[in-house]
């Protein structure tokens, strides 16, 4: 009866639009200087090759690259599925989709999400005394309690779902382009387009459980999200409590947005000007961490799964991960698939005076293992009812060891954990099959299953 109390007192202040003042000034506790800080951002279809640390074809991440020089960077670190729901859920619980339950997409006329029995890693911090917030996509169900503001999250800014998941007013670039919303001007039935377009459903943006606009401005996304992250980063610092924030990034999924970016005569396009405005944005959020807690807050920064092949000139680069067997049958090495380019994702952690800086770690590691590494850097317990996937990668972090997965039988036997995300992988490689089989720029697959 408690917690359904503080549920009904938590929904009426967010109404009553209190929830960030909540969140800002309580619990000024001693807990200052002896847990560390958590800022996990991670980026949407965003290849390996596009971090110029990776791939020095790539000139468009200096913000990225510098904090490769000043951290460690992960050149063996994979998503735990190669698309965003799965990969999304996997953060969150440490858990691959065959255990938490999440094997495909949420779309728009989704009604579940993440079950509910499954627990969060911003439950687990936040009974660690956490204050936690999300910016970004969530795509882990909208409705009733999947929303994030009932899974831990004590402030949410974003949207429900994939930003290609809905109609806007500034739909961007994409293949195929795609409108803006109907006007709905009543003079006749609703608009028809190709399968790939936008729903009519205009794409809403969120801040906790409120709907402050919509459709959503593509073109000042970015913006927002970095006002609203560095707001929540100082306001938690101030507040004496450490905090867990997570920004899930709409950049390098399409549609990209249109403004600002234009053709670059040195070649990329509109896809280069993307990945520097999301390169500005990281380092928007990097800058903060420096100027109110950076000897006390871990920065971790990964992407969902690899780039949409099938857009193009739009989608980013594999570097060399380029699956040659497939490409060459007519498929894709990329998102969607079980091949490398498919869920092998740059990586990079930051943390002056603990990451040591300017490593490059060829340990084998997974988004599995943030959830197990944030709650054992926070002195915090893994929920003891069930089996995680993920290890705790802390010994790799601090500089001590190369070791992150291990293999057995001479190196030919994955560890149960990767068996476990090859399998998973397989299992969408498989659904994608005949969506790949006719080319690598074929039109995409419906919102609701990519």
């Amino acid at each position: 009866m408690g917690w359904l109390f503080l549920k009904v007192l938590f929904v009426g202040v967010t109404f009553l639009g209190c929830l960030y003042p909540l969140v800002d000034f309580c619990c000024s506790g001693d807990t200052r200087g002896q847990k560390p800080n958590f800022v996990i951002i991670l980026a949407d279809d965003m290849g390996w090759g596009d971090l110029g640390a990776n791939w020095a074809e790539t000139k468009d991440t200096a913000n990225l690259d510098e904090m490769a020089a000043e951290g460690m960077r992960f050149v063996d670190f994979h998503a735990a599925a190669s698309t965003c729901s799965p990969s999304r859920a996997s953060l969150l619980t440490g858990r691959l989709g065959l255990r938490n339950g999440v094997t495909h997409n949420f779309a728009v006329t989704s009604v579940g999400g993440l079950p509910l029995n499954e627990t969060t890693l911003a439950e687990v911090l936040r009974q660690a005394g956490y204050v936690t917030g999300m910016i970004g996509k969530w795509h882990l169900g909208h409705h009733g309690s999947y929303h994030p503001n009932f899974r831990g999250f004590d402030y949410y800014f974003g949207i429900p779902y994939s930003h290609d998941m809905g109609c806007t007013d500034t739909p961007g670039y994409n293949h195929p382009p795609c409108p803006a919303c109907p006007r709905g001007d009543g003079d006749g039935p609703s608009r028809t387009h190709e399968r790939d377009c936008y729903t009519d459903v205009a794409l809403p943006l969120y801040e906790n459980l409120n709907i402050v606009k919509q459709p959503v401005n593509l073109s000042s996304l970015a913006q927002k999200y970095a006002e609203k992250a560095t707001q929540f980063i100082q306001h938690a610092s101030a507040s004496g409590r450490p905090f867990l924030l997570y920004v899930a990034l709409a950049h390098m999924h399409v549609p990209l947005s249109g403004t600002r970016l234009s053709a670059d005569r040195r070649g990329r396009r509109p896809y280069g000007a993307a990945l520097r405005e999301m390169d500005r944005l990281v380092g928007q959020i990097k800058d903060k961490v420096d100027r109110t807690a950076r000897e006390n807050t871990f920065l971790w920064f990964t992407g969902d799964n690899g780039p949409w092949a099938q857009k193009c000139e739009l989608a980013g680069s594999v570097g060399p991960f380029t699956g040659s067997w497939q490409t060459h049958q007519g498929g894709s090495a990329a998102k969607q698939t079980t091949w490398e380019g498919g869920h092998r994702v740059p990586a990079l952690a930051y943390w002056p005076g603990t990451v040591p800086i300017n490593v490059t770690s060829t340990a084998l590691l997974s988004v599995l293992d943030i959830f197990p590494t944030v709650v054992a850097l926070a002195g915090a317990s893994l929920p003891q009812d069930r089996h995680f996937d993920g290890l705790d990668a802390s010994s790799v972090l601090f500089g001590w060891s190369q070791t992150g997965h291990r293999v057995s039988g001479g190196g030919v036997r994955p560890s149960p954990a990767l068996q476990g995300l090859g399998l998973l992988l397989l299992i969408r490689g498989h659904l994608c099959a005949k969506r790949t089989v006719l080319g690598t720029c074929m039109p995409a697959a419906p919102p609701d299953l990519v």
